[in-house]
């Protein structure tokens, strides 16, 4: 600790969900806090096979992330923490501020002399789990959101499942929807439902709930979900973008294209380009639909009629020149649709 720090105890209050609960905060050895092993991203990291991690695990991992060597360098920036950790006491476990921990200890390890107490807010030994949850949520949900999706969704699901809160409640307690506090919690569900703890697949199967074309798919075809979070877990999908942009459309085009896809024969790339050839997400029908759109705007017209003479007679060539190329264009699909009919 540094020597201009004064060891004086500081009481007062956190308020969480209405209550009062009274804490001290002081400055303690981290030698002797412990890291808490239910805090979502640490659950995310090192606990999600089921397994519960040791303390000297928690902080190997945690060192090994971007943010936590972020932290080091604002600590030392600082002089130290300019938030203090939040403990219970009794086990002198770390509630809150478990990256910050990591940093600090592995500061310690190189400097024990300077880095060997840390500012704590510590609670009381009998605090109720439910708080200690709404607490979190109050802090990283609602608060400085710096927990990852995944994290977030995780929490949540365990606070509905173990703690019996309703989605609701949760929801307003840390400024979210009820609809967002749904989602999260579906992804979460499908994620352990398909034996994947891969933090960084989050977004594929965020994508993968969200959209109604695939959500139609999902419905009509059995089996579909399973050949998808396969396709994922091979990297046959490459980017959760390309599942985002690509598989709706492959959903929307031609059965045969869908059942091809399903099916092996086709790869996700070769079922997109057959979709879009099909005209799922033709070029050119995008262009005519975005024309067509413009000119059935009133700003449009609006444009047209109020510009001065030398625009609008060059606006007149265009309009005619587009209106022989259309009825062109027009007279050969008709063509074509006479023949295939």
């Amino acid at each position: 600790m540094d020597s201009s720090q004064e060891n004086v105890d500081e009481y007062g209050s956190i308020r969480i969900r209405g209550s009062d609960v009274q804490t001290v905060t002081k400055y303690l050895d981290q030698k002797h806090l412990k890291f808490y092993v239910d805090n979502p991203r640490i659950y995310s990291l090192v606990r999600s096979d089921g397994c519960v991690p040791d303390q000297d695990e928690i902080l190997k991992q945690l060192l090994e992330h971007e943010h936590v060597r972020t932290l080091k360098e604002d600590i030392v920036a600082n002089g130290g923490l300019i938030d203090p950790l939040i403990v219970r006491d009794g086990d002198s476990v770390v509630l809150e501020g478990n990256s910050r921990l990591a940093a600090y200890r592995f500061l310690a390890s190189k400097d024990p002399l300077k880095w060997s107490m840390v500012k704590c807010t510590i609670l009381p030994a009998d605090i109720d789990e439910k708080l200690i949850f709404a607490l979190l949520g109050q802090y990283h949900v609602k608060g400085k959101k710096d927990w990852a999706p995944y994290e977030k969704a995780g929490f949540l699901y365990r606070r509905h499942r173990d703690h019996k809160v309703d989605l609701s409640v949760i929801a307003e307690e840390v400024g979210i929807t009820i609809n967002e506090g749904k989602h999260l919690v579906a992804v979460y569900e499908f994620m352990i439902k398909h034996n994947d703890s891969d933090r960084e697949r989050w977004s594929y199967y965020d994508e993968f709930l969200k959209s109604a074309k695939i959500r139609k798919v999902r419905e009509d075809q059995s089996g579909f979900d399973d050949f998808v979070v396969d396709q994922i877990k091979k990297g046959e999908i490459p980017k959760a973008m390309d599942l985002r942009d690509k598989l709706p459309t492959i959903c929307a085009g031609p059965t045969k294209v869908l059942k091809r896809f399903i099916g092996g024969t086709n790869s996700f790339e070769d079922a997109y380009e057959a979709a879009v050839d099909a005209g799922g997400e033709n070029y050119a029908l995008k262009r005519l639909r975005k024309t067509r759109e413009w000119l059935a705007l009133t700003e449009t017209e609006d444009d047209l009629l109020d510009a001065n003479k030398q625009i609008r007679d060059k606006m007149l060539f265009e309009l005619k020149e587009l209106e022989k190329r259309s009825k062109k264009l027009k007279e050969k699909l008709e063509a074509i649709r006479t023949r295939i009919n």
